[in-house]
């Protein structure tokens, strides 16, 4: 059985505060891409041999039993004795580290898919509390509409929020962000705005009043994700920013832009038309 993982991008991202279990309360919009991993599992011959999991794409660092999917088969068979052993063969397109939700989108799908192949008859406030148990965002992709995300990123509320009228250019440099470390340089605050009251605004106005909080100390310290923020405004984007905690940044475009868009660079770069 195969399914295709999409990825997400945050439309502003408000860090708001530390809770006491150490997340912290955010507030912004998830909004899906159309740019898709490949995800087969098949049922293994031999039940003995529990999960065989491989990878071909953009290269997974780390052990595999640390793989977000890796995790959702155990969390499912834990409690769910039934689930066979499989062969799971994950093709990465979605960059890694890159503020995408790529690992998220590939473990939450796969609960869905191992839900539906094997009828293991998950409810779903069950697969929600799967999903929040493998990563805050993992839940969006339960959804996998344009949301409003509150919380830790699990409190989602669906908007009606469409950028059909645009392209959206993804642009990512091969930078990994550590997200531990860029909310270790947040100092959380309330916004003046909400980011649904912005959202609703035209979107020319989204430039000054849509802001993600992490740009600031990942731009201080990573000038090349500034500089492609500001040259994809340069080129005509009506609104550009970094998607979650970087390095991916975005643009959206009334037409596609221009085709040596970053040509000097080996920068991975994605047109969703």
């Amino acid at each position: 059985m195969l399914t295709f993982p999409n990825c997400k991008i945050n439309l502003g991202l408000n860090i708001l505060r530390k809770r006491e279990d150490g997340f912290h309360d955010i507030e912004t919009i998830f909004y899906p891409v159309q740019l898709l991993d490949a995800l087969e599992v098949i049922q293994s011959a031999n039940d003995n041999t529990g999960l065989e999991f491989n990878c071909t794409g953009w290269a997974i660092e780390g052990k595999d039993e640390d793989n977000l999917c890796v995790k959702a088969y155990r969390l499912l068979k834990k409690d769910h004795p039934q689930l066979p052993a499989i062969k799971m063969h994950l093709h990465k397109a979605i960059p890694l580290g890159a503020g995408l939700g790529g690992g998220s989108g590939d473990a939450t799908f796969l609960l869905k898919l191992l839900d539906e192949k094997f009828s293991l008859s998950i409810s779903t406030d069950q697969l929600r509390n799967y999903a929040l148990q493998l990563g805050s965002d993992c839940p969006f992709f339960l959804l996998n509409k344009a949301c409003f995300a509150g919380g830790r990123g699990e409190l989602l509320e669906e908007l009606n929020i469409s950028l059909s009228a645009y392209k959206i250019v993804l642009v990512n440099p091969g930078i990994h962000i550590n997200t531990g470390w860029a909310f270790s340089q947040l100092a959380p605050s309330f916004p003046q705005k909400n980011i649904k009251t912005t959202i609703q605004q035209p979107v020319e106005t989204w430039k000054t009043e849509l802001v993600n909080d992490f740009e600031v100390p990942v731009f201080a310290s990573y000038p090349e994700i500034k500089h492609i923020k500001e040259e994809l405004y340069r080129q005509g984007a009506v609104y550009a920013a970094m998607s979650g905690s970087g390095s991916t940044v975005f643009g959206l475009f009334r037409s596609i832009p221009p085709a040596l868009l970053f040509a000097d660079k080996n920068y991975f770069i994605k047109i969703i038309s």
